[in-house]
């Protein structure tokens, strides 16, 4: 017999892209997922293969220095019957001189690039042929991957969705930014896949980290670390908080990770300029999404940062309700985190399903600044020794902060009311641009058995009293409309649960904050005020804040954080309430004109008003949407914006994709900075 001479050979990127649902991707190689078959054709010249005469098998590698036994090559017969534990490859039809083979990685396999040879072998004659790349992903379809997911539509929102919502604000004022994730842009994959083979985990030992990289929770730990640059090991964010972003991009003005993994990518992996907490936990929610991993960004309003893991949080207010002093620990207004999907083999029974992975840069772990995975059925039941990170993340959700009021004479009094820390955790729905509460999945209600039986566990003593019905109680009330730009009212409202009139003195004081905390300056005062109160009444007394005092106080967080001091005259107690207040930016209006098509041109028209008393300068509007756009799309504003005047352009889109897209608008100028808006458009599929 002549020898089996291999023509050409075709890897259907294409069809095998639309079967593993990675089409999307828009890559020219070959992308697939780990346990499903994919199917290559094989054209032979002069004859076609014979059964019982040609012997044809694969190699297939991934990584720098493949090895059989650390799981990164194999070299595997065609066959009859497959095995599922490993590589294989199956005879689908022959057409003369065509041969169609469907190969099946086991789903298990390290992820990665694969190169892939073939070998023909006709009386004891052989030929290599290398037939290309292709690069596997894990697999949340398939029921043996340990990223498996059952349901349909949270595959889709958690691996195939492209963009979403992202929370944050206040407890009291929560609200959402849109997010361009854009896990499958041109590009993404490669940057990702390059993200593994820069971590210092590769560069001190390939092959076992190839070789770990079919394990979900290693590749998980690896993306934590990767998005900040704290170890000094290339790392895609630099974290900054102090209102000081002239040098980069302010965390505010971010839109999506697609920018942002380009940036660190072009510039030779250097840090990119700046992030914060969703920044963080957005960027690696695009890696986790890319690489097959089902993923979610998460907030936590009231979030504890218990820097000496003793659960409780000391403030320290004067008797005018300023801070005395700096303590390490911080309640942050709200941070984000991201939770993935994956089975725990590593861990005893019961931990399999969402894990806390927190990239932004907090403390160390292992002597890397990462954190997590981490079960949260662990933390919800205050099981401290599961890996990785638990204690942290409890404290989180669940410290105590506690008030202490320093007399003019240096006494220390505690209040006898504390903050809650842990409130609202929230996520985007499934399938809807709506807030999805999952405080359930981490805590027991409060005040439960179960409640209490998870601190004795964590060894944790609640030191904050609930709400008390007798005696006065203290909380602070925000007038309606907090809009940039405007004068508004905050009141301290004291009730009287008592049946006798109570004498007391009321503080009130106003500081721009940032979202980790930090306090700035003073934007607002009162003189202590004495008041009556009838038995079971209410009384409030009011503070103005002015424009002209927060204007050039406030950060781009757009917080004032209020604190109201109450000292009741009979018993001596005193009560602290505090309260944070998002001073709103106006909105951005997103019009579309014409028919929304496939790869039929689309006019939006995008606008704004100035709500201040001053012009806005340098004005620009950066507009993006995977699908869309493509990539980002900035109209720079020649002339200034007057107050009150409306700013407003056209620009055509091109529609590459159909379905459900978001077409998502970020405002910047010397005054307002950050201002967000996103439209819902739906894209008709291109007539065939």
């Amino acid at each position: 017999f002549a020898d089996l001479v291999l023509e050409t050979w075709d890897l259907h990127c294409d069809r095998n892209g639309r079967e593993h649902r990675t089409a999307d991707m828009g890559c020219k190689e070959l992308v697939v997922r780990r346990g499903q078959p994919f199917t290559i054709t094989l054209r032979f010249s002069g004859r076609g293969y014979q059964e019982g005469v040609d012997k044809l098998s694969f190699n297939v590698e991934t990584g720098p220095c493949p090895s059989e036994t650390s799981g990164t090559s194999f070299h595997f017969v065609m066959t009859d019957c497959p095995e599922e534990s490993c590589w294989s490859a199956v005879i689908q039809q022959q057409d003369g001189e065509s041969l169609s083979v469907s190969l099946c990685s086991p789903p298990d396999a390290r992820i990665g690039r694969y190169s892939m040879t073939l070998e023909t072998c006709t009386d004891y004659q052989g030929s290599s042929y290398q037939i290309g790349d292709f690069v596997l992903l894990f697999n949340p379809w398939h029921p043996e991957d340990t990223v498996f997911l059952r349901d349909e539509n949270e595959r889709r929102e958690y691996v195939l969705s492209q963009h979403g919502l992202i929370y944050q604000g206040t407890c009291d004022y929560i609200f959402s930014i849109p997010w361009n994730f854009g896990q499958f842009e041109d590009d993404i994959l490669a940057i990702c896949l390059n993200m593994l083979d820069i971590n210092p985990k590769h560069l001190r030992d390939q092959n076992r980290d190839c070789s770990r990289r079919n394990d979900p929770v290693y590749i998980g730990r690896v993306v934590s670390a990767m998005v900040n640059c704290n170890d000094e090991d290339r790392g895609v964010l630099f974290g900054r908080w102090d209102n000081r972003y002239e040098d980069g991009m302010s965390p505010m003005a971010w839109i999506g990770s697609v920018d942002i993994l380009k940036r660190w990518k072009k510039f030779g992996c250097q840090p990119v300029k700046y992030g914060q907490c969703w920044v963080f936990a957005a960027v690696a929610c695009t890696v986790m999404r890319c690489l097959g991993i089902p993923s979610r960004v998460v907030t936590n309003y009231n979030s504890a940062h218990d820097t000496n893991a003793n659960l409780t949080i000391d403030r320290y207010v004067n008797e005018k309700g300023e801070q005395e002093r700096q303590s390490w620990d911080k309640i942050w207004n709200f941070h984000c985190w991201v939770e993935s999907w994956m089975a725990r083999p590593d861990l005893a029974a019961g931990y399999d399903g969402w894990q806390v992975l927190d990239p932004t840069p907090q403390e160390k772990s292992e002597g890397v600044y990462c954190c997590g995975p981490a079960p949260v059925k662990a933390i919800k039941e205050g099981d401290m020794l599961p890996k990785y990170d638990i204690p942290f993340i409890f404290a989180e959700v669940n410290a105590d902060v506690v008030y202490w009021v320093v007399q003019s004479d240096g006494m220390q009094k505690q209040s006898i009311r504390s903050s809650d820390v842990g409130k609202y955790i929230s996520t985007k729905s499934v399938g809807r641009d709506s807030r999805e509460d999952i405080t359930h999945n981490y805590k027991y209600p409060e005040g439960s058995e179960e409640e209490r039986a998870v601190f004795e566990k964590a060894e944790h003593q609640k030191k904050s009293i609930g709400e008390e019905d007798e005696g006065l109680h203290l909380r602070i009330k925000v007038s309606e409309g907090a809009n940039k730009g405007s004068d508004f009212d905050v009141f301290a409202v004291v009730n009287n649960n008592t049946d006798e009139e109570r004498v007391c003195r009321v503080t009130l004081c106003a500081r721009a904050t940032s979202h980790n905390g930090t306090l700035g300056l003073q934007c607002g005062l009162t003189d202590p005020v004495d008041i009556d109160i009838e038995p079971r009444a209410e009384k409030r007394v009011p503070m103005r804040i002015l424009y002209e005092e927060y204007r050039d106080k406030l950060t781009q967080d757009n917080l004032i954080k209020v604190v109201a001091l109450l000292n009741d005259h009979q018993t001596g107690d005193i009560i602290v309430a505090v309260r944070d207040i998002y001073v709103e930016n106006p909105p951005i209006k997103i019009r579309i004109l014409g028919e929304p098509m496939q790869n039929r041109k689309l006019v939006a028209e995008i606008s704004l008003v100035n709500p201040l008393a001053v012009p806005l300068n340098g004005c620009v509007f950066v507009v993006e949407g995977t699908g869309l756009t493509d990539g980002q799309l900035v109209k720079e504003l020649e002339e200034p914006v007057e107050p009150q005047a409306e700013a407003k352009f056209r620009m055509d889109l091109m529609p590459r994709l159909s379905g459900l897209q978001k077409l998502m608008v970020d405002f910047e100028s010397d005054q307002l900075t950050g201002v967000k808006g996103y439209r819902n458009v739906i894209i008709a599929p291109q007539p065939m």
